[in-house]
């Protein structure tokens, strides 16, 4: 009883957000509640979280910060908003804003950011997602990737090709596949998936590349889906060929996200569509050399799949809360050099430091995280130049809405046109397009 009384007292002392934390003390400390914490079996990231929170707080002695783990799950995150247990800042992935902002499930805090000059350098493609159509903002991104190409340099070298000019186009990726192919000994020139639902997602990336879609919004508000066209069937038979006729895909179909990187560890794979982040991947996991890979733009350059991440904030977040939150992320993760972006500290345990994304800053901002990073890389920076440079101005589109969903229908006309020489590309867009449709007719 004198516990709780005790509780009591004190919550009586404080003003409350109604988000599960108590907003500001007597003495003008505010409390907030974020996610993202690393999970205690991701030691090194976890112990990096926890010192940047002290770090910040002895920076600012008025914020109290109280990590949880996780970022944002879907399935859970109406209950958690409901019954008041939601983070005053919390992870968001860029499928996300657009239907928190609808619902009403996340706060405009377009009015406190002129205070935090930092947010002003985050590049505007990437403030857009977190933005409605009026211009107003209501979260601040936190990293991001987008599609390009991974190759084999030494193969692109054995096979006559130049390793410092991917193909850009995917008439070129076809013809320098044929050429890699060649070289036999079990080397496929281009490999793709079509298993477990990272066909689908290929196919997306693909589409996107050639400036199609999968999935369209009509005026009312509606989703349908969009391949069954020309782009859709250059998609899949431009694969269909060089599985068949070219025979540059090697016979080994039915591929999920591992195998693609471990044929690539093993000397075995000229070129994938992937991330940057394949690529220390395939040299720690899949005992790859790092200086025999390279990452070229996405073919076509019409679009790049993008993805990441960034931070949204609870309806319900006072004004003290708010600021603090726009504080925390921008030592967290706005500024080169600090907090996520500790380069000498990532450096230092051995995590790669080099890669071209995230690419989220304009400016100074970018030149200062571009002198960071060269004077602690640990990864061959001048082998992803063609992807910086070939990347910079495609424009960058996100999944479609159900997106895990719509993928693995599209695996089957992935897999069909990779595994059946007589597959009917018209008919596998068909019978996907009524699927995907029946799907997007669930989307609010």
């Amino acid at each position: 009883m004198a516990l709780a009384a005790g509780c009591c007292l004190t919550a009586a002392a404080c003003g409350s957000s109604k988000s599960g934390t108590a907003s500001t003390s007597a003495d003008g400390i505010t409390t907030i509640t974020v996610n993202d914490e690393p999970a205690s079996t991701d030691a090194v990231n976890r112990k990096n979280f926890l010192a940047d929170i002290a770090a910040f707080e002895a920076k600012n002695p008025k914020i109290k910060v109280i990590p949880h783990e996780g970022q944002m799950d879907p399935k859970t995150f109406s209950a958690k908003i409901a019954g008041g247990q939601l983070e005053n800042v919390f992870y968001t992935y860029f499928t996300d804003p657009a239907g928190l902002i609808a619902k009403h499930q996340a706060l405009d805090i377009t009015s406190y950011l002129s205070a935090f000059p930092l947010v002003k350098t985050v590049k505007p493609q990437l403030m857009k997602v977190y933005s409605d159509s009026a211009g107003k903002v209501y979260g601040i991104p936190q990293g991001n990737y987008s599609m390009g190409l991974v190759y084999n340099r030494t193969l692109f070298t054995k096979a006559g090709l130049d390793p410092n000019s991917p193909p850009t186009t995917w008439a070129e990726v076809r013809a320098d596949a044929k050429k890699i192919a060649a070289l036999g000994n079990g080397i496929a020139g281009y490999g793709d998936y079509s298993k477990s639902n990272t066909g689908g997602w290929h196919f997306t990336a693909e589409m996107y590349s050639l400036g199609g879609d999968v999935a369209k919004q009509g005026s009312d508000g509606k989703w349908t889906a969009d391949f069954n066209n020309d782009k859709g069937k250059q998609v899949l038979q431009q694969l269909h060929d060089m599985r068949w006729v070219d025979d540059s895909m090697g016979q080994k179909q039915l591929l999920e996200w591992a195998d693609l990187l471990q044929m690539m560890g093993a000397g075995k794979l000229g070129m994938y569509v992937a991330t940057s982040d394949n690529i220390p991947t395939i040299s720690n996991q899949y005992k790859g050399n790092a200086a025999d890979y390279g990452l070229g733009p996405i073919p076509g350059g019409g679009g790049t799949l993008a993805g990441g991440g960034g931070f949204m904030f609870n309806p319900k977040d006072t004004p003290a809360q708010v600021k603090a939150g726009i504080a925390w992320l921008s030592y967290k993760y706005l500024t080169p050099g600090q907090g996520e972006y500790d380069y000498a500290r990532a450096s230092a345990a051995k995590q790669p430091v080099g890669l071209p994304e995230p690419d989220l800053w304009t400016g100074a901002a970018e030149a200062t995280r571009t002198s960071l990073v060269a004077a602690n890389a640990n990864v061959p920076v001048q082998n992803y130049q063609p992807f910086v440079t070939g990347n910079a101005n495609v424009p960058l589109d996100v999944e479609p809405p159900n997106a895990q969903q719509i993928y693995a229908v599209l695996d089957t006309a992935m897999a069909q046109v990779l595994t059946n020489k007589n597959a009917d590309v018209n008919k596998l867009l068909s019978d996907a397009e009524k699927q995907v449709n029946s799907i997007l007719s669930t989307v609010q």
